[in-house]
């Protein structure tokens, strides 16, 4: 009894064996072998969506360029830029330019040269300054000092400046605290552009 009952489990492990078998056979005849022709067809089951690469864009093949026709072709290359963008002229150096005659009208008589006489000027009005004699020291010098009153551009409040002048006296006429009349004049020396022009009030 015990024997009969091994049996049995045993055909029983082997059964499933064999059920378990037919798959592999069948799985191995899918594979690109070379079909059993004892074997049934197979039934059409559910169509199984194949993953779509993207297709790659054919591009346009160049067009054949015929040989005879090469300058042609560059023609066309150059007039597509050309129509895009605005129309630049080729630099020309100065000397291969179209040179333009230049036409003048040849005067039939000239006219005579005539220089016209300067005009006499007047003598323009020199600068005056009146002021006070500080010093008489020098020989044939004095110095004027000029006193200027004048308001404030700006503030308004009247500012009073005063200026220093070497005059030249001839005579040495002039003495210290006199009122003089000094007049400007060529560079005499280094310091001296003033001369004494007259004395206008003698010092008490």
């Amino acid at each position: 009894m015990a024997d009969d009952e091994k049996n049995e489990q045993e055909e029983a492990v082997e059964a499933p064996e064999e059920q378990e078998q037919p798959p592999v056979e069948a799985e191995a005849s899918e594979t690109p072998s070379e079909p059993d022709p004892e074997a049934p067809p197979e039934e059409p089951g559910p169509p199984v969506p194949e993953p779509t690469a993207p297709e790659p864009t054919p591009e346009p093949a160049p067009e054949p360029i015929a040989e005879g026709e090469p300058e042609a072709v560059a023609e066309a290359e150059a007039a597509a830029p050309a129509a895009s963008t605005k129309k630049k002229r080729k630099r020309v150096p100065r000397s291969e330019r179209r040179k333009r005659p230049k036409t003048r009208e040849r005067a039939t008589e000239r006219k005579p040269i005539t220089r016209l006489e300067k005009p006499e000027h007047e003598r323009g009005r020199r600068q005056e300054r009146r002021g006070v004699v500080v010093s008489a020291a020098m020989d044939k010098t004095i110095v004027v000092r000029v006193d200027v009153v004048k308001a404030h551009p700006k503030y308004k409040k009247v500012v009073r400046r005063s200026q220093r002048f070497h005059a030249h006296d001839e005579q040495n006429q002039a003495k210290t605290g006199d009122v003089v009349r000094i007049v400007e004049t060529r560079p005499l020396s280094k310091t001296k552009n003033w001369r004494l022009a007259e004395v206008v009030e003698v010092a008490q």
